[in-house]
């Protein structure tokens, strides 16, 4: 986090975090009287810590504009690079929307009403990226950070057993795996091993968030095999806690940017669970997600999750690739799959 390296005092230094400047460039153009206002200081005080962090900015920079310009691309190798590799959704028919499944190296931001299967979305994957490469997964370690309202959370590991004793299944009906002994493979594909494998962190205000984004990019450093970070949801505590809405535009925008950048570097997934909201447009009301047009742009892909009567669907809103399309899908007792007539709102636990 580039706010420790200022020379300042810790107690500042947590106001700084709180407010949501935890980057050098987050205060290069501020105002000392704004700095003030938001971290609830004098404009001496607030004056002495941008002078810490423009000191410590030239530090960083002292090598020279030449650094700015390493390791650039051209436009070919971009697109002949690494291929783009994607973690399914048990459902073939939303996987087709998107390409395939959920796209690492970018963040994907999927939401909806309450009911819809928000969660089930985030535990699926959690699950599904352990998938063994042998059958055309990644063979990676998922994390869920679960920041709900609710006293135990929106993870429940119950269900979680569900979804892997059903990715199980699944895979057991595949041809290699019935054809070839696969003893190293068979080892893997349990239950307790998958839940094993989710790096689970309990979150409880907004400032726990703020800090453990902070600290991802250190924390996934040393366990590279993490392919998935799905965070439940950002959306309770941005809700409830905040009446600067500058404030809070300016923190969202700082997480999001930490977020693409985590993706990009490690080559994972991010994924964000979002509330729908209702926005009112030329005198008509429209479906979609909760914080506002500012963080609609914070994501690489939005999907919005609807109930068509009694049939939920998947809806591609948002994405550089792909086109706008929609299916339907079903939440069995052994997660999502594609839709079928007698899954609709099957109840969960």
């Amino acid at each position: 986090m580039e706010v420790m390296r200022i020379a300042i005092s810790g107690t500042q230094r947590g106001k700084l975090i709180s407010a949501g400047y935890t980057s050098l460039s987050s205060l290069s153009s501020i105002s000392p009287s704004l700095l003030a206002r938001d971290l609830n200081i004098s404009e001496v005080e607030a004056l002495e810590i941008l002078k810490a962090a423009s000191h410590s900015s030239r530090k960083d920079n002292a090598g020279g504009s030449h650094a700015v310009l390493n390791g650039a691309q051209n436009a070919w190798e971009m697109l002949h690079g690494d291929s783009c590799t994607r973690i399914t959704t048990s459902s073939a028919d939303v996987d087709d929307i998107l390409g395939g499944g959920i796209s690492c190296k970018e963040v994907t931001e999927i939401g909806g009403v309450p009911g819809i299967g928000k969660t089930q979305f985030g535990i699926q994957l959690a699950i599904n990226v352990q998938i063994p490469v042998d059958f055309g997964g990644l063979g990676g370690k998922a994390i869920y950070v679960d920041a709900c309202l609710d006293t135990e959370g929106s993870f429940i590991v119950e269900r979680a057993l569900q979804i892997a004793e059903g990715c199980i299944d699944v895979m057991g009906e595949d041809d290699y795996f019935r054809q070839r002994d696969i003893r190293a493979v068979r080892e893997k594909l349990l239950p307790e091993v998958f839940l094993a494998n989710i790096f689970y962190f309990r979150i409880c205000s907004y400032t726990e968030l703020i800090a453990m984004i902070n600290h991802l990019d250190e924390w996934v450093s040393k366990h590279k095999d993490v392919k998935v970070v799905v965070i439940d949801s950002l959306t309770f505590y941005f809700r409830q806690d905040f009446e600067d809405m500058a404030l809070r535009t300016r923190i969202l925008g700082e997480m999001a940017l930490k977020l693409m950048k985590l993706a990009h570097k490690f080559n994972l997934a991010v994924v964000i669970l979002n509330q729908a909201a209702t926005k009112y447009t030329e005198g008509s009301c429209q479906l979609t997600l909760a914080l506002g047009d500012s963080w609609s742009h914070a994501s690489t892909n939005r999907i919005i999750l609807y109930w068509k009567g009694d049939e939920r669907c998947a809806y591609v809103d948002k994405s550089p690739s792909l086109p706008s399309a929609s299916a339907p899908y079903s939440i069995t007792a052994k997660g999502i799959r594609n839709s079928s007539k007698n899954c609709k709102r099957l109840k969960i636990l």
